[in-house]
């Protein structure tokens, strides 16, 4: 990661160690979406984590080098069809089993990753639809200009 702003953000010490951790925090709340139905997490504190590991970039190189590098238009765009999707896996269960984000999977071995049916997909429409709402509301935050007078 080169920066083109290079008095922007935070100390090279800070810019160098962001490039390796910023890595485990998103890899991190991929864990925490992944396994969480086996242990305490799931979507939402995932898609924190996720939203965290591009606020951590922001922090460290200013926000004109990711403002740069990320598509608005795209996040707002995967935030609102990981709603859809939601919605729609909710129809699926409806449509399937009577009852509206029923279980339509079955369930498999217990305590393993494929034990709980559908949750993991949902947990992963979750992530994307918490992780990009809460970036994008640190992005207008963080691009947001007071008018004059």
């Amino acid at each position: 990661m080169q920066n083109n702003f290079p008095n922007e953000g935070m100390s090279v010490i800070v810019k160098t160690i962001t490039r390796f951790t910023v890595w485990l925090i998103f890899l991190y709340g991929l864990y925490i979406v992944i396994h969480g139905h086996l242990s305490p997490g799931g979507g939402f504190a995932g898609g924190v984590i996720v939203a965290l590991s591009y606020v951590h970039l922001t922090l460290a190189y200013g926000k004109n080098f990711v403002l740069d590098r990320i598509n608005k238009f795209a996040m707002n765009s995967l935030e609102a069809i990981a709603a859809i999707l939601i919605v729609l896996t909710g129809i699926v269960g409806l449509w399937l089993v009577g009852r509206f984000l029923a279980n339509f999977l079955g369930i498999g071995t217990l305590y393993t990753l494929l034990s709980a049916g559908y949750i993991p997909i949902l947990n992963i429409f979750i992530c994307v639809k918490v992780g990009m709402g809460l970036y994008l509301v640190f992005y207008y935050l963080a691009s947001f200009k007071p008018q004059e007078g």
